[in-house]
């Protein structure tokens, strides 16, 4: 008996109590400024509606799960809006409103379907259309625009203003695994576990809606993929982990080319090379926010770097990559154990490490998320079946 009950009880995160404050005080001024402006535009001798009962769901998805796809901006404005158009050609149409209200209620989940504008709350919308009573009647369509549009207009503005400022961003961004860098090396989290091709194909395979972003759920799983495989690393080598297409530059290109580069292939260091490929310093997004200022003109020298500069005797207005790199570098082999390239990132506070061969030449660079991702990855391949 218990494992059934168990069964009608949803597994839900539990949450803080900051987050249950949050969610409760923002529907609260959401369904009180929507009921406020509305009844201010219509007069309070109005037998227009002024605030209508699915809005209190639709406040739910609004502030309890602002991620949610069925909350997103398209979901509650079109869903809404079009679910209150079947509602009225259904009664219009339908003498019986036991007959009239599933009809509306079904054609407006479908439409919602097709339009990719899916609101469990636009379900009720529709039947308020045809159950509302003589108001609602009297309305005819324009209950689509008054009180439906504008009640999801002001909720909506609500929501939006109050989600972000509490620390939850509406409309939802997915939580996106990093950016591809333009080069032949995929993304680190795309060398291990599922990609985003298999969650499609598994998506499609169960064929039913779920109430969560692929986009997140891939994030999500690549994650727990992580924390997975971090309790099975063993020791590697950097050349079996490094990236080996690497984004470099000349050390007198200039600075401006060195940012476009940085922002192109989303990276955040460049290994500085001459002719040879020898490694002769790096320069990082450190090195251009402390050592350079911009306007609209380009780059130039930043106060604290000039007089730096001029005390050492150096170059007072830095132009190209040499001016401003970090030099010497600090390299590792190919053959160098993983356990002895924590130490150097963590203690010297960097990011990435060169890859070098013994003339110096660059052959690839370890970065903190190849080193998490690509170990952990080939910790788990070696694990005995």
């Amino acid at each position: 008996m218990y494992a059934f009950l168990r069964r009608l009880t949803p597994d839900l995160p539990s949450v803080s109590w900051r987050e249950h404050a949050r969610v409760t005080l923002g529907a609260l001024i959401g369904l009180l400024v929507t009921g406020l402006v509305c009844r201010l535009a219509v007069g309070t001798g109005s037998a227009w509606p002024i605030l209508v009962a699915p809005m209190g769901a639709s406040a739910v998805l609004l502030f309890a799960v602002p991620a949610s796809p069925l909350a997103q901006p398209w979901s509650i404005l079109g869903g809404n809006l079009v679910s209150a158009l079947f509602g009225v050609t259904a009664a219009r149409l339908v003498p019986d409103p036991v007959l009239a209200a599933p009809l509306a209620g079904s054609l407006a989940i479908l439409a919602m379907l097709l339009l990719r504008c899916l609101h469990p709350p636009s379900g009720a919308v529709a039947l308020t259309a045809v159950l509302g009573g003589p108001a609602v009647a009297a309305l005819g369509y324009g209950f689509a625009l008054w009180p439906i549009l504008a009640n999801s207009i002001l909720l909506l503005a609500t929501a939006f203003l109050f989600n972000n400022l509490t620390g939850r961003a509406y409309p939802h961004r997915p939580l996106r695994p990093a950016p591809s860098h333009g080069t032949k090396d995929p993304p680190a989290p795309e060398r291990i576990g599922v990609s985003r091709e298999d969650i499609d194909a598994a998506l499609a395979e169960a064929d039913q809606i779920l109430d969560i972003d692929p986009a997140d759920l891939e994030a999500l799983l690549h994650g727990a993929e992580l924390h997975s495989l971090a309790r099975r690393a063993r020791q590697t080598l950097a050349g079996e982990i490094m990236s080996r297409d690497v984004v470099c530059i000349a050390p007198d290109a200039s600075l401006r080319e060195a940012l476009d580069r940085l922002r192109r292939h989303h990276i955040k260091a460049l290994p500085v090379t001459d002719a040879a490929s020898r490694i002769v310093g790096i320069l990082t997004q450190t090195d251009l926010l402390d050592k350079v200022a911009w306007d609209e003109g380009g780059p130039r020298t930043g106060a604290l770097h000039r007089v730096r500069s001029r005390w050492g005797g150096g170059q007072a207005a830095p132009t190209r990559v040499r001016d401003i790199m970090t030099t010497p570098v600090r390299t590792i082999g190919p053959a160098e154990p993983i356990a002895a390239v924590v130490p150097i990132l963590s203690g010297l506070g960097i990011h990435h490490l060169p890859v070098a061969d013994e003339d110096g030449r660059l052959i690839g660079i370890v970065s903190q998320s190849d080193l998490v991702v690509a170990l952990l990855a080939d910790a788990a391949r070696r694990q005995p079946a």
